[in-house]
């Protein structure tokens, strides 16, 4: 069966893999929202789609669809806007009696999340989240292969994740850690999911370095003990940078073997869509270990520097 959707923030940067997936899925885009009017993304996908700068005028739109025939309510709503924003707009879904699939973080404060499950139970409608690594065909394998361990056995694992920004990006609300929750939620945020996810809970937590540009810290989970690097600043790559094509350096090493998985990263989304759609999709409580870990980050006082630091802190 083919459902309606609609799109917050469609003019950005994550939401053409969102417009993919609901493409690819089988889906209809009925309505989309950005403050901005550089949307001509949108004529790649349906020329029928009510477009609205203001979402006041789109919540009205929802609205009046909702109350009109069911063939042409909104079933579900895609978010791709600003974090800080992310919590309003899964509430707004929920409110027009629709789901909501909303890129991650989440929300940027864990006690958010207790606040949009009452409104889950209230509604009856479901959030999701975009947790794409969850699906990457070599980290399931992996995860497969850590699980069948025996109980206790613990990894060192080293996680390097550089990619380059310019000036834009301080300028823009990526740059305001009040809007998204800094380095270690805007960029970290599917990392530190991936690694409570493989190796299981947090437990000590130290944070080594943290300015706009880059974080460093140390992490125990319960089977690994974590050394982690973050940045923008393509300074920290470890090969001279070249716009538009080499400014990105992701790295995880367990026990000083690489773990490769630069590939398979081709429509993870519709992976997510799909589970979503079929109601296996990543919910809240699946979101709130990753983001009640990155506001302990976030948080912390620095630590005085020890061996557990990462090699990139050190240069």
């Amino acid at each position: 069966m083919s459902r309606n959707f609609a799109i917050i923030g469609v003019g950005g940067y994550i939401a053409p893999r969102h417009l993919k997936a609901i493409r690819d899925t089988g889906n209809r885009l009925v309505a989309a929202v950005d403050p901005k009017d550089s949307v001509g993304i949108l004529d790649a996908y349906s020329f029928d789609v009510a477009f609205f700068t203001e979402i006041e005028r789109f919540d009205r739109h929802l609205e009046k669809l909702r109350r009109g025939p069911e063939e042409n309510r909104v079933h579900y709503i895609s978010i791709c806007s600003p974090n800080y924003l992310h919590d309003a707009h899964c509430r707004l879904a929920l409110r027009v009696g629709a789901d909501a699939i909303c890129e991650k973080p989440l929300v940027i404060n864990p006690w958010n999340l207790d606040a949009l499950q009452e409104l889950e139970h209230e509604t009856g409608r479901r959030i999701s989240t975009i947790l794409q690594l969850r699906v990457h065909p070599k980290l399931v394998e992996l995860r497969q292969k850590l699980q069948a361990e025996s109980p206790g056995c613990q990894h060192d694992v080293q996680l390097t994740y550089v990619t380059a920004r310019g000036g834009w990006y301080h300028v823009s609300w990526k740059g305001s850690a009040e809007k998204s929750g800094g380095i270690a939620t805007n960029i970290g945020i599917h990392f530190f999911d991936l690694l409570l996810w493989l190796f299981g809970p947090a437990g000590e937590s130290r944070v080594y370095h943290a300015d706009p540009q880059r974080m460093a810290g140390f992490l125990e989970l319960e089977r690994a003990r974590v050394r982690w690097f973050l940045s923008v600043d393509h300074h920290d790559l470890p090969f001279p940078a070249e716009p538009g094509k080499r400014s990105t350096y992701r790295s995880i090493a367990i026990d000083g073997e690489e773990l490769e998985f630069t590939e398979g990263f081709t429509d993870l989304h519709t992976r997510v869509y799909e589970r979503t759609l079929a109601g296996e999709g990543f919910g809240i409580e699946d979101a709130r270990p990753s983001i009640s870990l990155v506001y302990r980050i976030r948080t912390a006082p620095i630590s005085p520097r020890d061996d557990m630091v990462h090699p990139f802190l050190r240069r």
